[in-house]
C-alpha cells in the first residue's frame, strides 16, 4: 500500500459535478485512488509540495494514430488532404513492424504524458503481413512508460482493387480480424475499476472497410462488451463516398450497420448537418474532436458549439501525429479554444469547457466513471502547473481556464497517473529520454529508408 500528498495546493481545478475550485487544501491519495481533498493534513510516503501550482484532472486523449510519429513532417504530403494523403502515406505504412509500433507508441505516449495526458486511446488499423503482434507492443508500451492505455483492434478489408484507398498488403480477410479481434479482447481487456487496459473494436472508415466488416465488428463486439469506434463525417470526399456508393450520409449509412449507440464513437464529426446531430443526441454516440488534424488537413471545423448544446457525447483528441505532427493534447485544447472563438465568436466553448470536453467529456467517450475528475473514489490521474513560471505570469487569477486561454508553454511539472508520479519537474521518470529518443529515432530513419 503506498500514499501520496498533494500538499498545500494553490488551487485544485476539480471538474467535479459542482465544478469545484479548491483553494489552499490537500490531495491525499492511497495506492491509486483519491481518497481525501480539503484542509487537513495527513501521513504519506511521498509529498509533493503544492503552494505554488494549481493541479488538474489528467487529460484523456480519444483518438490517435501512434504509428504515426515516425511519418510527421514529411514534405511530400505536407499540402494535401486526407485522401491523396492517405493514399501517398500508406505506401510507407505498409512496412510497419513491431519494433516500428513499440518506440513510436513509447515515444508519443511518453510526449503525451509530459503534457499531462494520463490515458490514450490509439486507433490502430495497418496490420502488415507477418508484422508482428502489433497491439501487445503497444500495451508493454504504456507500461512501460505508464500510461492508462486503451488499444483498438482496427482492421481493413477493402484495398483499391475493391474501391478502398490501402493497398493490397495492409488488408485482411473478415474472418481473420474477428479472430484476431476476438483474441486480444480476451487477453487485454480489462473493464475492472481502475483498469489500466482496455480495448475497442474499430474497422478504419467507410471508404476502407466493407459494411459486412462493419456489421460483424458490431456484432462481435457487443457479444464481448466492448467499444466501437471509427473515423466518420471527417471531409466531403467521404461524404460523396458514401452518397455515390450507398446512397446514404455517412451517419444514416453507418446507422443502417448498427453503429450509433451509447457504445459508439467516432472520430472528427466535422459534416454533421442537422439531421446528423439528431441522430447522435438520441442514440448517444459520441464524438471525437480533432481540431489540429482537422486544420493540417484542411478538412473543415466541427460544430461543437452544437454538439454541446445538444448533449452528444464529445472528447478532445490529438489525432495522428502525421496529421497533427505532435502528440500534446494541451496543445489541442488551446487550439480548439482558438479556432472556435474564431469560427462561432460568442457561442464558442469557454476554455474551462473545454478543460472538461478534455476530461469528463473524454471519459464518457471512452465509457469510463472512474477518471476525467478530481474527487474521493476517483483513479489518481492528474497533473501539477507551477503557476510561477515566467510564461503564466499575470495569467494565474483563472486557473479554471488558463489551460484554454493562454495555454502551456513547456511540459507540466507532475503528472501522476494511477496514483504514480510519471513526469516529474517535467521530465519522465519511468523511461531514459535520451535513450528512448535516440534508439526512436534510430528506427525512425531505418523505417523511412534514410539511414
Amino acid at each position: 500500500m503506498s500514499t501520496l500528498l498533494i500538499k498545500n495546493a494553490r488551487y485544485i481545478v476539480s471538474c467535479d459535478d459542482q465544478d469545484s475550485l479548491h483553494e489552499r487544501c490537500n490531495l491525499f491519495i492511497r495506492d491509486q485512488a483519491i481518497e481525501y481533498i480539503g484542509p487537513a493534513l495527513r501521513q504519506a510516503d511521498q509529498v509533493i509540495d503544492a503552494s505554488r501550482m494549481a493541479v488538474y484532472p489528467g487529460l484523456i486523449n480519444t483518438h490517435h494514430h501512434l504509428y504515426q510519429l515516425f511519418s510527421r513532417n514529411l514534405p511530400e504530403v505536407q499540402k494535401m488532404e486526407l485522401f491523396p494523403w492517405l493514399v501517398t502515406l500508406y505506401e510507407v505504412w505498409k512496412n510497419l513492424d513491431e519494433e516500428v509500433v513499440s518506440w513510436s507508441s513509447l515515444a508519443g505516449m511518453g510526449e503525451l504524458l509530459k503534457n499531462g495526458c494520463t490515458t490514450c486511446f490509439d486507433h490502430h488499423y495497418v496490420f502488415p503481413e507477418r508484422s508482428g503482434d502489433l497491439i501487445a507492443a503497444q500495451f508493454r508500451s504504456a507500461d512501460t512508460v505508464g500510461m492508462r492505455f486503451h488499444a483498438s483492434r482496427g482492421s481493413m478489408d477493402l484495398s483499391k482493387k475493391d474501391g478502398g484507398l490501402p493497398p493490397d498488403s495492409v488488408v485482411q480477410t473478415i474472418d481473420a480480424i474477428l479472430a484476431d479481434s476476438e483474441r486480444l479482447v480476451r487477453v487485454w481487456h480489462d473493464d475492472s475499476r481502475f483498469s489500466m487496459h482496455r480495448l475497442a473494436l474499430a474497422p478504419c472508415s467507410p471508404f476502407s472497410v466493407s459494411g459486412d466488416l462493419l456489421r460483424e465488428s458490431a456484432r462481435l463486439a457487443r457479444s464481448l462488451g466492448v467499444r466501437l469506434h471509427t473515423h466518420v463525417a471527417e471531409t466531403k470526399d467521404e461524404e460523396q463516398y458514401t452518397l455515390e456508393r450507398f446512397g446514404l450520409r455517412p451517419v444514416a449509412y453507418m446507422q443502417s450497420l448498427g453503429w450509433t449507440g451509447p457504445d459508439v464513437w467516432y472520430a472528427h464529426g466535422i459534416h454533421f448537418n442537422d439531421s446528423d446531430l439528431r441522430v447522435l443526441a438520441k442514440t448517444g454516440t459520441g464524438v471525437a474532436h480533432c481540431p489540429i488534424s482537422n486544420m493540417k488537413l484542411a478538412s473543415g471545423v466541427c460544430r461543437l458549439p452544437d454538439l454541446l448544446r445538444l448533449d452528444i457525447p464529445v472528447g478532445l483528441a490529438v489525432d495522428g501525429s502525421a496529421s497533427n505532427d505532435g502528440s500534446n493534447l494541451l496543445e489541442e485544447l488551446r487550439a480548439a479554444y482558438l479556432l472556435h472563438r474564431l469560427t462561432w465568436s460568442r457561442q464558442a466553448p469557454t476554455g474551462y469547457e473545454l478543460l472538461k470536453v478534455a476530461t469528463r467529456g473524454s471519459a464518457r467517450l471512452l465509457g469510463r466513471d472512474d477518471i476525467g475528475q478530481l474527487s474521493p473514489g476517483m483513479a489518481a490521474d492528474l497533473f501539477l502547473v507551477d503557476l510561477d513560471r515566467l510564461e503564466l505570469v499575470g495569467a494565474q487569477f483563472d486557473p479554471m481556464s488558463m489551460l484554454g486561454t493562454v495555454g502551456l508553454k513547456g511540459p507540466v511539472d507532475y503528472t501522476i497517473v494511477n496514483g504514480v508520479p510519471v513526469v516529474q519537474q517535467g521530465q519522465l521518470v519511468t523511461v531514459d529520454e535520451a535513450e528512448v529518443s535516440a534508439r526512436a529515432n534510430e528506427t525512425a530513419r531505418r523505417y523511412l529508408g534514410r539511414l
